[in-house]
C-alpha cells in the first residue's frame, strides 16, 4: 500500500525540519483497510497562533526554503512540544493543523469511528445510491480473519447479494434493492474522505492503539508517521 504523506527531516546543522511531500510504504499489511492521500495543512498558521498568548513571534525560527517547502525550526518544534504536553487548554493549536485522508475500511469499523464527532467531518461513497453500481466480490468485504467456515457463509452471500444486484439493474424491483441494503454483511468496505486535526488524532492514539480490532493498529501507525507526531501526538508515556 502507498500513499502521499508530509514528514520532516533534519537538513542542517541547527537541525530545523523540512516539511516535505514524499511516498510512504506501509510496512505491513496485515489488516484490509486502506489508507492514502494523507495530507497535513497549516501547519505554519498554527505554530504562529501558538506564539500570541505571549507575543512570542519574534522567537519563532520556522521558514520556506528555496524550494518552497515549510521548515519548521527547533524552537518553534520545542514550543509545540512544551505546549502539547501542558494540556488541551494549552495545545489549542493542535486543533488547528489539519489532516486529510482517504480510508477505505469495513462498516464494522466505520460504526466505531463515528464516535468521534467533534473536530471531523467525512464524505462517504453512498451505499443507498451506487449499491448496485458494480459487481459483488469478495475483495469488497474485509475477510482476512475469517476461518474456513464462515468464508463459505460470506460467499453464498456474496452470491444472493449479487444475484439480487443483477436482478435489480435488469428490473428496478426495488425488494432487491432492500434485500441487498438488509443484508449487506457489517464487513463490506466503504470509501470515506476523512478530514480531522492533531488533537483528535492524539485522543484517538491513545484510546484505540491496544484495540483488538487490527484495523486501528494501522491508522495508529498511520498517526506515527506524521510530521512531529513524536513531539505534538505521541506525548504520553506507555502506561497512560
Amino acid at each position: 500500500m502507498f500513499f502521499l504523506f508530509v514528514f520532516a527531516k533534519k537538513i542542517d546543522k541547527r537541525e530545523r525540519a523540512v516539511i516535505e511531500l514524499k511516498r510512504y510504504k506501509c510496512g505491513r499489511m496485515d489488516t484490509m483497510i486502506k489508507i492514502d492521500k494523507i495530507q497535513v495543512m497549516n501547519l505554519e498558521n498554527a505554530m504562529r497562533g501558538a506564539r500570541n498568548p505571549l507575543n512570542s513571534w519574534a522567537r519563532s525560527d520556522s521558514y520556506y526554503d528555496e524550494d518552497g517547502n515549510f521548515c519548521l525550526g527547533q524552537n518553534d518544534i520545542s514550543l509545540g512540544s512544551r505546549l502539547a504536553r501542558a494540556g488541551s487548554d494549552h495545545r489549542k493549536f493542535l486543533r488547528q493543523i489539519f489532516v486529510s485522508l482517504d480510508i477505505y475500511a469495513p462498516l464494522y469499523w466505520w460504526k466505531e469511528f463515528d464516535t468521534y464527532k467533534v473536530g471531523t467531518v467525512a464524505n462517504s461513497c453512498s451505499t443507498m445510491h451506487k449499491i448496485q453500481a458494480k459487481e459483488f466480490t469478495r475483495e469488497d468485504f474485509s475477510h482476512d480473519r475469517m476461518t474456513e467456515d464462515a468464508l463459505a457463509v460470506l460467499d453464498t452471500t456474496i452470491a444472493f447479494l449479487e444475484k439480487e444486484r443483477v436482478r435489480f439493474v435488469e428490473t428496478k424491483e426495488r425488494d432487491a434493492w432492500h434485500n441487498m441494503i438488509q443484508l449487506l454483511p457489517s464487513s463490506y468496505n466503504q470509501l470515506r474522505t476523512v478530514s480531522l486535526n492533531y488533537e483528535v488524532l492524539m485522543n484517538i492514539y491513545y484510546a484505540r492503539r491496544h484495540h483488538k480490532l487490527a484495523e486501528w493498529h494501522e491508522l495508529c501507525r498511520v498517526i506515527e508517521n506524521l510530521p512531529f507526531a513524536k513531539e505534538l501526538i505521541l506525548i504520553k508515556g506507555d502506561e497512560e
